[in-house]
């Protein structure tokens, strides 16, 4: 409590609120926001969804989308209306199967009324019925809808969901997801999760996808288009669907020759961070004239460019890493980017080992060389990077070095330790910078905050030990290139963050 002034008339509006009775009183619109700092109006307060089931049209031809997503949440206050973020066009919203007002505001805000308030605890459905053309739609001066030759996707991050669902918009509301979508015949639609189906009548597939596990919206994906599908299960046995769009051009074999490895890459990385945590695998390339790639629950996307030069199993590992780490445990906020990203990279860097190509504790040692002490590099914090730094390189890199400074700290049994328990801790909830530090002490004994404060959060070079310093050199022409950034992730991000690494 802290104390305020009263302006004139406050008591006797106090004195009226104290005449109405106290559930009513507390009768409110849910939050346009969750509060996140970075993004104060991504997401929304006063409901938690636990189910999307999305059925929907496309036409590729027009980029025409029109669905019906239900919704199903259950109230956390007493409610008189709540926010969808979204940005089509809505032609009926029902709440518990009663028609309800609706309203567009801000940037990508669906204000929802219903015909009688909702008392926290009720178990909410939620009808809207839409229809739009996603490219024709910007939010804040950008999209995150990609238009293709023969369809679109919506890839992105932080945000994608707007362009083609209604949704809570933020890590912390996880969900799952049935997503059914109608394409004309000889067009293929693909989601995350598992293929339960794909029937054709009248001209039309539908093809209906199923991610049974909680899931964060941003990693949420469709793609429309025609594409090569491939299938196989890995030597765990978890099956791999994979799909590359047919004009793919020169960048095609090399796109198959490293994600038809994804079953390969994924049970490796199981040795280090414990059981694939899904019941689905796989990898997208349609043909978008990006250049990131994503982490997209179970089916991550791959922009033609990643494989421009060759093969890129390192983009694989980086994107399939995510999937414990970002997409099996997300962020309690975005400025927890590092339990994403720092660990992704690190991933890459035991690759290289695995390969022969460049040790993890060489690459640190030749990241850190690379960047004197006055490099603007050294001045963005991984561990609270601000939003126009969220997908700044030194998140990547910066953050990959301070998991090889943990490890040179607590040694190589507990450092392995902390990396394949902390996603079993966490499991398909959220975590923070400060949830990884406080386990990583308990698992090592060690106190640790010396040690993330001045590689998360300093805004300058950490020193190192004379000796370690003085043999840091420049290593093999392969290890060089396995640490290097390949190019800008987004097209929204770019203007705010030269030299962000591109997969996320």
């Amino acid at each position: 409590m802290h104390p305020r002034l009263i302006a004139p008339g406050a008591l006797a509006a106090a004195s009226v609120l104290l005449a109405i009775p106290a559930s009513a009183a507390s009768v409110g619109p849910g939050a346009p926001g969750v509060g996140d700092p970075y993004y104060p109006a991504y997401g929304n307060g006063g409901y938690d969804v636990s189910h999307y089931d999305l059925r929907l049209k496309y036409r590729p031809a027009t980029d025409e989308l029109e669905g019906t997503a239900t919704i199903l949440a259950r109230t956390t206050q007493d409610l008189s209306r709540f926010d969808l973020d979204f940005l089509l066009d809505v032609d009926e919203v029902r709440i518990n199967g009663v028609k309800a007002a609706f309203a567009s505001s801000g940037e990508h805000e669906l204000e929802i009324t219903p015909k009688t308030p909702l008392a926290k605890g009720t178990a909410v459905t939620v009808v809207v019925r839409y229809h739009g053309v996603p490219s024709s739609k910007q939010a804040y001066g950008f999209t995150s809808w990609h238009r293709t030759p023969d369809g679109g996707v919506g890839a992105n991050e932080p945000e994608a969901a707007w362009w083609w669902f209604p949704s809570n918009d933020h890590p912390s509301d996880k969900a799952t997801y049935d997503v059914s979508v109608q394409v004309p015949d000889g067009t293929q639609a693909i989601s995350n999760g598992t293929l339960q189906s794909a029937v054709s009548r009248l001209g039309w597939t539908r093809w209906s996808w199923r991610s049974d596990k909680p899931q964060a919206t941003y990693l949420a994906t469709l793609a429309v288009g025609r594409f090569d599908l491939t299938t196989g299960t890995t030597e765990s046995g978890i099956p791999v669907v994979n799909a590359y769009s047919k004009d793919l051009g020169a960048n095609a074999g090399a796109a198959r020759a490293s994600i038809e490895r994804t079953g390969e890459i994924a049970d490796w990385l199981s040795e280090y961070f414990g059981p694939y945590p899904f019941n689905a695998l796989g990898g997208y390339v349609p043909n978008t004239n990006t250049g990131y790639a994503l982490e997209t629950q179970t089916r991550p996307f791959y922009s033609p460019r990643q494989f421009a030069n060759g093969s890129n199993t390192s983009v694989v590992v980086h994107e399939l890493a995510h999937q414990w780490y970002g997409d099996l445990v997300s962020v309690a906020g975005w400025k927890d980017i590092w339990i994403n990203e720092g660990f992704a990279r690190y991933a890459q860097w035991l690759w290289s080992e695995h390969e022969g190509e460049g040790t993890a504790k060489e690459l640190a040692d030749y990241v850190y060389a690379s960047h004197p002490a006055d490099d603007p590099f050294w001045k963005v914090a991984p561990g609270d990077p601000g939003p126009e730094n969220q997908f700044h390189l030194a998140v990547y890199d910066r953050g990959a070095l301070a998991l090889q400074a943990l490890r040179d700290e607590i040694g190589d049994d507990s450092f392995f330790a902390v990396l394949k328990g902390w996603p079993q801790r966490y499991a398909h909830g959220n975590a923070s910078v400060e949830d990884f530090r406080r386990y990583a002490e308990e698992v090592s004994g060690a106190e640790l905050g010396a040690l993330f404060d001045t590689w998360l959060l300093q805004p300058s070079k950490p020193t190192v030990a004379a000796a370690r310093a003085a043999s840091l050199t420049v290593p093999s022409a392969a290890t060089a290139a396995s640490a290097a950034p390949v190019e800008p992730r987004s097209w929204r991000k770019i203007a705010a963050t030269n030299g962000v690494h591109d997969t996320h």
